[in-house]
């Protein structure tokens, strides 16, 4: 008669009174509570929005997007006008000028931290970049109201006087030099974005497998066709991600820019010209603001919060397609 072998004791303890699969239910079930919750705060704040801005949203519509106007009327018989143009084209332009400023030094920070660095320069130079980031906005805006603009105003000067007769590219740098301008929030928007754009690539980038690296190095590449090879086509939608995030916190930022970039409602093409975003004009204005206006200024927060989700569904899409193709790369 063969002895039964006795039971091996398990590593986890359970409760005597809850079985796997009851344990398993609750704490799924709990999970997917957390997450519902996630849904359910970003559509009760939709709603919210839509229903304080719903007076203007019926008196203006869609025509609210592209209107230039922004009065308030003290005249019964005139009523109020309101627009948000200038400040989507400042949300817009702002937000795109400081990722063509942040783009290539974050991922080339990136890259060097990650690829090329000494080992004993990486942790200080990843603590700096990380630095950054945790500097609150309002510092930020001080810096640049009390040292950026004063430092770009010569530069602004000679783009006024020299540049603006340049064809085609010297709308850009038309009009006289004002120092808090479109410029100065780019610049701003450049630097505090840049620290998310570097750290989330620089992960990435570590992320991708070391045998890609041995097999280019192996096939004789050189650092650099290795890093703009495998390295960069592995990485890519990750990269594509910290560009987006980086752009979520352009779009949103409101201290910074409320204090360099003028508060000027125009839709001008100049960068040297004063301009306003979107948050901007809430921050300036919402504190004092009540009827009509306040349902204007509440129209400007759903308009804001309606590009943040379409930015990031867009991001989301880019991301996913792009990871498809990289899969049907790797079975081909």
């Amino acid at each position: 008669m063969i002895a039964s072998q006795p039971e091996k004791p398990s590593l986890f303890k359970r409760n005597s009174k809850l079985d796997a699969r009851t344990t398993d239910g609750i704490f799924y079930w709990s999970t997917f509570a957390f997450a519902a919750l996630i849904l359910i705060l970003v559509a009760w704040l939709g709603v919210q929005l839509y229903a304080a801005a719903s007076p203007s949203v019926k008196q203006f519509g869609l025509g609210f997007l592209t209107s230039s106007v922004w009065k308030t009327s003290d005249d019964p018989i005139s009523p109020d006008t309101y627009g948000a143009w200038p400040y989507i084209y400042g949300t817009l332009v702002s937000s795109f000028l400081a990722l063509l400023l942040a783009v290539p030094i974050g991922l080339g920070t990136a890259i060097y931290l990650a690829e090329l660095a000494p080992k004993w320069l990486r942790t200080p130079m990843s603590f700096m970049v990380e630095l950054l980031a945790a500097v609150p906005s309002v510092v930020y805006g001080l810096w640049g109201r009390l040292v950026l603009i004063p430092a770009i105003m010569p530069l602004q000067t000679w783009l006024s006087e020299h540049a603006s007769s340049i064809p085609v590219v010297g709308r850009l740098f038309s009009g006289s030099a004002t120092g808090q301008s479109m410029m100065a929030a780019g610049l701003v928007l450049a630097i505090m974005v840049l620290p998310f754009i570097s750290a989330v690539s620089r992960e990435v980038i570590k992320a991708v497998p070391p045998t890609q690296r041995e097999a280019a190095f192996g096939l004789g590449a050189t650092h650099w066709e290795a890093i703009k090879g495998p390295i960069l086509r592995s990485s890519r939608s990750g990269i594509i991600g910290a560009i987006i995030l980086g752009l979520a916190r352009a779009l949103g930022e409101t201290m910074a820019i409320t204090m360099v970039i003028g508060n000027a409602p125009s839709a001008d093409f100049s960068l040297l010209s004063p301009a306003a975003t979107l948050s901007s004009k809430l921050a300036v204005e919402f504190a004092e603001a009540s009827g009509g206006q306040q349902s204007a200024l509440m129209y400007l927060a759903l308009v804001l919060f309606g590009i943040t989700i379409v930015v990031n569904a867009f991001a989301r899409l880019l991301i996913w397609n792009m990871s498809r193709q990289v899969k049907g790369a790797v079975r081909l």
